[in-house]
């Protein structure tokens, strides 16, 4: 015991997150549109590779709910063969941006941006799977599911079908509300795992027409990518989801590192080590073809407070998934599929931060503006771009932010007027020196002294040139600047 002084702690932890991430796994895997085998292939990956690696010793990885919006649109525009190319590719880039040392980098990016993402995220799932809660299609966009919900709803109270569908649905997520409730003893079941319990004990019992799980056999499911499905890697709408995966996988693992390490005192992560441990994680995931996988948070903090002290915890939920999946696969075809919509929707709402937009309101009405648009342009376009333009913008609002320039005029009355520029001079402040140099007497001579200046960008250097030039019209002396080299 002295090899593993941690051994009975870790035990225990890891077969309270596994209980965790089965209902997970699989929930995740058939909102995503594919076979629920593979939700557990990726389970089972990121506990047992991901797990073995340095990085971070108590985060657990797996499939997550964040990104099945964008799985679901890659599995449907590409296919399934080609998920595997994808996830394979997405791991070996963030292998080589581990190795560049590029991990603690996304540490830069905006919170606003990444609870944007998140939030938009979480309003796609709620939409998609209140549709799947009632056995219905679900339209393929963001903004079609949630302006489809009326008449869906239409639809569902005019089928005794879907009412019993969405009453499993509904049931389930009571159930996972309330279990929070119980004593403490009660909740070493996870509520997500009572829930699908229930549900599936409920649903023959009741006779009710619900879809459950269709199971293909975990090596059924698997697919190696073949020679057509890595073709598509010329296919550049292929290379953008790539670049999607990547950014949106490597973002939420690393900040789920740094949630994990507030949790708990043992070692901090290694960032660099984390992001190459996901990449060499998602690239078995992709030899597999399954689903991408990112470090999660509902998984790591049960795991945290089930009292694990090593990385011997997720390795051993990895391998109980696998037993499970090796001889209990029988059991996923008696999961009714408005159970595991109930769990996404469940897990939907608990992506959107509600709190930090109003305290970010309170105290940051630019950053929670940011948060706001990336969650609507997710909606209303797609995951990718949506990121984008919550990066754009808080790039643009860093800028505005530290482009503060003072501009002060004395005039004597007699002799050169005397302009002072400090502060850092770009173009987004340009219109506004502009337009105070321009007031300044055309027929006065003027001193600029630009030697409180920490920046000047080229834009503002040339507009600066340019005034100088029509300001020292004949007849009167040239503007004399003083730059102490900038200028």
């Amino acid at each position: 015991m002295t090899k593993f002084p941690y051994l009975r702690q870790d035990f225990a932890a890891s077969l309270v997150v596994f209980l965790v991430a089965l209902p997970l796994c699989v929930g995740v895997a058939v909102a995503s549109g594919v076979p629920a085998e593979l939700g557990l292939v990726t389970g089972i990956v990121g506990g047992i590779v991901t797990g073995l690696l340095r990085g971070s010793s108590l985060q657990v990885s797996g499939p997550a709910a964040g990104l099945t919006v964008l799985v679901f649109e890659a599995v449907s525009e590409f296919g399934l063969p080609v998920l595997g190319v994808i996830v394979l590719a997405a791991g070996l880039l963030q292998l080589v941006m581990g190795a560049l040392k590029l991990g603690r980098w996304f540490r830069a990016i905006s919170v606003a941006v990444v609870e944007g993402m998140l939030a938009g995220i979480g309003l796609v799932i709620i939409a998609g799977q209140l549709y799947a809660a009632a056995g219905l299609k679900a339209p393929v966009s963001g903004i079609d599911k949630i302006l489809g919900l009326p008449g869906a709803t239409v639809d569902a109270l005019g089928s005794t079908a879907a009412l019993a569908s969405l009453a499993v649905g509904a049931g389930t997520i009571a159930v996972m509300v309330g279990w929070k409730k119980l004593p403490k003893k009660a909740q070493t079941v996870p509520g997500a795992l009572a829930a699908v319990i229930l549900a599936t004990v409920a649903a023959p019992a009741f006779g009710l027409p619900v879809a459950t799980v269709e199971v293909n056999g975990l090596l059924g499911s698997v697919q190696l990518p073949g020679a057509d499905a890595l073709g598509a890697l010329a296919d550049p709408a292929v290379l953008g989801t790539i670049l999607a995966f990547t950014l949106i996988a490597s973002a939420e693992s690393l900040f789920s590192a740094a949630a994990v390490d507030r949790l708990h005192d043992g070692p901090r992560t290694e960032y660099d080590k984390e992001l190459m441990a996901q990449g060499a994680g998602n690239a078995v995931c992709g030899v597999l073809g399954a689903l991408p996988m990112t470090a999660v948070i509902v998984r790591s903090s049960a795991n945290v407070a089930a009292g694990a002290r090593t990385k011997a915890s997720r390795v051993l939920h990895g391998v109980w998934l696998l037993l499970f999946a090796a001889l209990l696969p029988w059991a996923l075809a008696l999961i009714p599929l408005p159970a595991l919509a109930g769990i996404l929707v469940h897990a939907g709402w608990k992506l959107i931060p509600f709190r930090g937009v109003v305290s970010l309101w309170r105290g940051h009405r630019g950053e929670a503006l940011i948060l706001v648009v990336t969650a609507v342009a997710i909606v209303t376009v797609n995951m990718f771009e949506g990121v984008l333009i919550g990066l754009a913008l808080s790039v643009v609002k860093t800028a505005w932010e530290t482009s503060h320039v003072r501009l002060e005029v004395i005039d004597k009355g007699a002799g050169p007027i005397q302009a002072y520029l400090s502060g850092n001079a770009t173009f987004l402040r340009l219109p506004k020196i502009l337009d105070s140099l321009e007031a300044l007497p055309q027929d006065r001579p003027v001193e600029l002294d630009l030697s409180g200046l920490h920046h000047l960008d080229h834009a503002c250097r040339t507009a600066l040139e340019t005034w100088a030039e029509r300001h020292s019209a004949t007849g009167t002396e040239p503007v004399k600047v003083t730059s102490l080299g900038l200028a």
